[in-house]
């Protein structure tokens, strides 16, 4: 039972290259499948094009495959992509620049969570008298006093008494 779920999860990513697609070298078939796992499908934009089936990243893998077949090195064919679609077309893209906010707005934003978390609990921990003038905080006193020593003008406990 297990090795059938393990080939059917090897399967699936191959769905998405068709017989069509595949170069007779199993050298370069297996850089192509390597550079198409590394790149976005555009239509799709969180898939590689090697997992795709839209129609793009057909044409993206077949791409890839002349360019290989043409004699470019893996770096190369990275290079002409992203000189044609921009670094969008690169699932990991480089820390640069143009990229620094991809990379760095996760981070701010997780730290930014926990600072407006730590502020809402203090809110919440604040004792209530903390905004009240000594006069208030005196009448609070004399009232709490009051109430729990049972005379007439107490306020009535838990038990209605």
């Amino acid at each position: 039972m297990r090795a059938l779920l393990v080939l059917l999860l090897l399967a699936a990513s191959a769905f998405a290259v068709e017989p069509g697609e595949r170069l007779a070298d199993p050298a370069l078939e297996a850089r192509a499948r390597a550079l198409s796992q590394e790149l976005r499908c555009l239509v799709c934009q969180n898939q590689s094009i090697d997992d795709s089936s839209a129609p793009l990243a057909r044409d993206l893998r077949l791409l890839v495959r002349e360019r290989l077949a043409a004699g470019d090195d893996d770096a190369a064919v990275r290079s002409f992509l992203v000189a044609r679609y921009g670094d969008f077309v690169l699932l990991r893209p480089p820390v640069k620049a143009a990229t620094l906010a991809l990379w760095l707005a996760p981070p701010a934003t997780l730290v930014l969570g926990a600072a407006v978390a730590v502020l809402a609990l203090r809110r919440r921990r604040r004792p209530a008298a903390a905004g009240l003038s000594e006069a208030e905080r005196a009448r609070v006193a004399a009232l709490l006093a009051d109430a729990g020593d049972g005379s007439p003008g107490a306020a009535p406990g838990r038990d209605g008494r």
